[in-house]
C-alpha cells in the first residue's frame, strides 16, 4: 500500500486493492484510514467492510439503507418533504456504540454527496490523551468504571442539533446501562486509551453522580484539547474508516440547505482478531 500520512496521526491512499492483511495492519496502525475517490455499490462497500468483523444495524431503523440494513444513512436531504436519512448525526465528542456492550471496532463512511463547505470529522488520540494524563489523575482513573447509555452526557435537549439522535418510544427501550473501563486496554494493538470519556458515559461506579460528571468533563476536556485533534475533509466517493477504541470523533454541523450524504456501517468488536 502507498500511504501518505495526513497529521500525528491518520493516512489515506487511492486504492482498496491491497491484501487485505495490509490493509488491517494499517488501519490499526494509522487509526483513520482514507481510500480516496472510491465507486462503490452497496453490496461492495458491505463486503469490504465484513472483513473487519460483523455490521451492526444502528438502533434507528427508519433511516437503514433499503437494499442492506447495515448501511445506514447519514443525510439532510430530503425527497417528498421528508428526510432520506439521519441528519446532525454525532456532532458532538463521542465513540460509536459506547452504549452497548460490545461495543464498535470500526466505524466506515462513504462519501456520496459533499456540502459546498463544512462536513468535515474532527477526530481526536486518545492513546496520546492517555499516555499525557497528570500522573495523580493516571493513578484516579486506572481501574474506574464508566457507566454508558446511549445520549449524549452534555446535550439532553432533544430539540437541539447536538443532542444524540433522538430516538423513538420502541427505540429507547432497547437501550440500557452497559460498563466499560475508562481507561481500556485495545482489544488489537494492546496499547491503553482513555474510552469514550465524552458522549455516553453518565458516571462511574462507586463514586456519587456529581463527582463522577466533575471527572468525566475533566478527562474530556484534556482529552479533546486541539493538539491531539485531527480534522478530516471529505471528497465525493472518499471511504473513511476510523478505530473507536482509541478515538474520540465529532461530525460538524453543516447548512441544512447545503446537501450531504453518506453511507455509514459499524462493525463491532468481534470476528476478526
Amino acid at each position: 500500500m502507498q500511504l501518505r500520512k495526513l497529521g500525528a496521526f491518520g493516512a489515506e491512499t487511492d486504492s482498496m486493492e491491497a491484501p487485505f492483511r495490509q490493509i488491517w495492519d494499517a488501519f490499526f496502525a494509522s487509526q483513520v484510514l482514507v481510500f480516496r475517490g472510491q465507486r462503490l455499490t452497496p453490496s461492495r462497500y458491505l463486503k469490504f467492510a465484513r472483513q473487519f468483523g460483523r455490521p451492526e444495524p444502528h438502533v434507528i431503523n427508519q433511516f437503514h439503507h433499503p437494499e442492506h440494513a447495515d448501511i445506514l444513512i447519514l443525510s439532510n436531504v430530503k425527497k417528498d418533504g421528508e428526510p432520506i436519512g439521519l441528519a446532525d448525526a454525532g456532532t458532538y465528542f463521542h465513540t460509536d456504540y459506547s452504549y452497548l456492550d460490545v461495543p464498535a471496532r470500526a466505524t466506515l463512511l462513504y462519501s456520496i454527496e459533499v456540502p459546498k463547505k463544512g462536513g468535515d470529522t474532527l477526530f481526536a488520540d486518545q492513546y496520546t490523551a492517555y499516555e499525557e494524563l497528570p500522573a495523580s489523575l493516571k493513578r484516579t482513573v486506572e481501574n474506574r468504571v464508566a457507566l454508558h447509555h446511549y445520549g449524549n452526557r452534555d446535550d439532553q435537549d432533544k430539540s437541539s442539533r447536538t443532542v444524540a439522535s433522538v430516538l423513538t418510544e420502541d427505540q429507547e427501550k432497547k437501550m440500557a446501562w452497559v460498563r466499560h473501563p475508562v481507561v481500556r486496554k485495545h482489544p488489537v494493538t494492546g496499547r491503553k486509551a482513555l474510552y469514550s470519556v465524552s458522549g455516553s458515559s453518565f458516571g462511574i461506579e462507586g463514586m456519587r453522580e456529581d463527582e463522577a460528571i466533575e471527572l468525566l468533563d475533566e478527562l474530556k476536556a484534556h482529552a479533546t484539547q486541539q493538539k491531539y485533534q485531527y480534522r478530516l475533509k471529505y471528497g465525493v466517493g472518499d471511504v473513511v474508516i476510523w478505530d473507536n477504541a482509541s478515538l474520540l470523533h465529532s461530525a460538524t454541523l453543516t447548512d441544512p440547505e447545503d446537501p450531504r450524504t453518506l453511507w455509514r456501517i459499524t462493525v463491532k468488536e468481534e470476528g476478526r482478531t
